[in-house]
């Protein structure tokens, strides 16, 4: 894809003698909501995980605004401008919510843009500014993730994965977490995201990749993967 923040080519990754990705083809463009659905155990998290540098690919290519990363460690990657908002949030339970958005902001260049990027992201999550001296561990799950993507954003990323952002999450504040996605993308960040929510994924994003054994099996825009047959009788109880 020309103009493509994200790209990869052929790339491979598992956690022992297999792969569990097998050679995805994959781009994500700026400004724009990628998504990635599948089943369980498809592979999903493991491509996250060998995009950002937490697990080392196999085999194959991966750009970040046309720079080779494929092989470099997490954070030579993050420094590079890509954020990973995990499965299960992974906040830093014991640490408060103001320590916590600090942690994301460890290569600001200065005190006064650190504060800038808090300010930015207790805006944008305003039910964390309530919250700044509370352990986060102490936080409800939609907390938790909110809390979770606040310090992604802290990095000021060109790209944003996100993993099952509405894991465990009642449904309203699942859509109050969707609900934040589309203005991020307004204000031209790229967004990967895992969800096991395939409607509403579909719905928000742009385009969409669906996972099946570690390998591209479809890939189409949101509308029209919400209204294939095979994904609909797959993903969504059509």
């Amino acid at each position: 894809m020309s103009g493509a923040v994200l790209e990869a080519r052929g790339l491979k990754a598992g956690y022992g003698a297999g792969d569990i990705v097998k050679g995805v083809d994959l781009d994500v463009g700026r400004g724009e909501i990628v998504c990635l659905i599948g089943a369980n155990g498809a592979g999903k998290t493991t491509l996250l995980r060998a995009l950002c540098g937490l697990l080392r690919p196999g085999a194959g290519s991966v750009r970040l605004d046309g720079e080779e990363i494929a092989g470099l460690p997490a954070h030579a990657i993050a420094a590079r401008g890509m954020a990973h908002a995990p499965e299960g949030r992974q906040v830093f339970g014991e640490m408060s919510v103001a320590d916590n958005l600090l942690a994301g902001a460890y290569l600001a260049p200065s005190r006064a843009e650190i504060r800038r990027r808090r300010e930015a992201a207790l805006a944008r999550f305003p039910r964390l500014r309530e919250r700044l001296t509370q352990q986060a561990g102490y936080l409800s799950g939609g907390e938790q993730q909110m809390l979770a993507m606040a310090r992604a954003l802290m990095a000021e990323p060109k790209i944003l994965l996100l993993d099952e952002p509405s894991m465990g999450l009642a449904p309203l504040m699942a859509q109050e977490i969707f609900n934040l996605l589309a203005p991020l993308r307004a204000e031209g960040r790229s967004i990967l995201l895992v969800e096991q929510n395939a409607h509403a994924a579909l719905a928000l994003c742009d385009r969409a990749y669906v996972l099946e054994s570690g390998r591209v099996a479809l890939e189409g825009t949101g509308a029209e993967l919400l209204g294939h047959d095979a994904v609909s009788a797959a993903y969504l109880g059509g």
